[in-house]
């Protein structure tokens, strides 16, 4: 049995499963900041209706 390799092949394990959990904790930061952007702009297009309610609520069509 080779005690050394083990050892190495376990602490290598560990550096990839700590670094793989560290790159998920930054994606997950990232989705929130996008998620927190996303209804700022929601919320700005529903403030612009407000101020301008009769822009955008009709549509001529002609066929």
């Amino acid at each position: 049995m080779d005690i050394p390799g083990l050892s190495m092949a376990l602490s290598q394990t560990k550096v990839q499963n700590d670094f793989s959990v560290a790159m998920l904790k930054n994606m997950m930061d990232l989705g929130e900041t996008l998620g927190e952007g996303m209804v700022e702009m929601l919320d700005a297009s529903a403030m612009e209706n407000s101020v301008t309610p009769h822009i955008g609520g009709n549509i001529d069509l002609r066929i």
